[in-house]
């Protein structure tokens, strides 16, 4: 679920000798990482998830940033990658967690000396349209000259209510019918290099933004799903209620495109299957009336699909 970060780095002996211990700053070694929550659910039963992409960078002036795409979860299980996706973290209206912390140089000015600083770490962590500011404990270890890892030096505990998650907590309860304690816990063991000049750290910044906006982040084979796979991913998608029409309207609000596109996206890749859309309203006025609105919504998602 999320993703604490890391946050924090600390320069080598020789940067930790000059005035700037962040200078000309540092980037994270992706393979050289892991990113871990754990979850629990029918009580006793722990289960721990990762991601697939998140990037970090620390700037010369001590700003620290980790970024992780949230449609990488990954769970090791296709359609509970599906599930996480689009009813827990509805990661096609929300996209990406953003940590960020700003350093203090003075916190690490020993490092060269003591190799290894475990510390209180506050931080903001942006997460499911919810700001939060917080505070973890991490450990930061220099290895060398140019590389430092910053890890957990606890678990970090996050509460699905502080993020807006509730919800998506229930509808995972619903679809896998089991009983999920809602709240996670986050471990990390991040590996940063610095870079040898400012031009190198803005180029490998560029990169790492560039390369997780044009990549497929979803944990899932390529090519045609299965008629199984099908199958699961419109169950689930059914249970988002993320397409939305206003009162006695059939017209689509805009916000409905994001699931929608999403919709488009699976539909492409299950060439054989055939799709119902249903239609749905509430229980004021007319059963006829009702019955004509209800029609007429399941005709403008069709036509959204069809156009699409």
């Amino acid at each position: 679920h999320v993703l604490l970060a890391g946050l924090i780095a600390a320069g080598p002996q020789q940067a930790l000798s000059q005035s700037n211990v962040f200078a000309p700053g540092w980037t994270m070694d992706a393979e050289a990482s892991t990113l871990r929550f754990q979850s629990v659910k029918s009580e006793t039963k722990v289960e721990s998830s990762t991601f697939g992409t998140y990037t970090g960078t620390i700037t010369e002036d001590g700003l620290a940033t980790v970024r992780i795409l949230m449609d990488s979860v990954d769970t090791n299980v296709d359609l509970r990658n599906v599930r996480m996706r689009f009813l827990m973290f509805e990661t096609f209206q929300y996209p990406e967690a953003v940590v960020t912390m700003q350093l203090d140089a003075a916190q690490l000015d020993d490092l060269a000396t003591v190799r290894r600083k475990v510390m209180g770490a506050p931080y903001t962590i942006e997460l499911h349209g919810v700001t939060s500011e917080r505070e973890a404990e991490i450990s930061v270890m220099l290895l060398d000259d140019d590389t430092v890892a910053v890890t957990s030096a606890t678990p970090i505990s996050l509460p699905t209510a502080d993020f807006n998650l509730d919800g998506g907590v229930a509808k995972l309860e619903e679809a896998a019918k089991v009983e999920i304690i809602p709240s996670a816990t986050v471990t990390f063991d991040f590996t940063f290099n610095r870079a040898a000049t400012s031009d190198e750290f803005m180029t490998a910044s560029y990169a790492m933004a560039d390369e997780a906006g044009l990549t497929n982040v979803a944990m899932e084979a390529e090519g045609d799903f299965s008629l199984e796979a099908c199958k699961g991913r419109f169950e689930i998608m059914s249970r988002t209620d993320n397409i939305y029409f206003g009162r006695g309207s059939a017209q689509l609000e805009g916000r409905s495109s994001a699931l929608l596109d999403s919709i488009v996206e699976i539909v492409e890749r299950c060439p054989g299957l055939a799709i119902r859309v249903d239609g749905h309203t509430d229980s004021d006025g007319s059963d006829a009336t009702n019955q004509s609105l209800s029609e007429a919504r399941a005709r403008s998602v069709r036509a959204y699909l069809v156009e699409a």
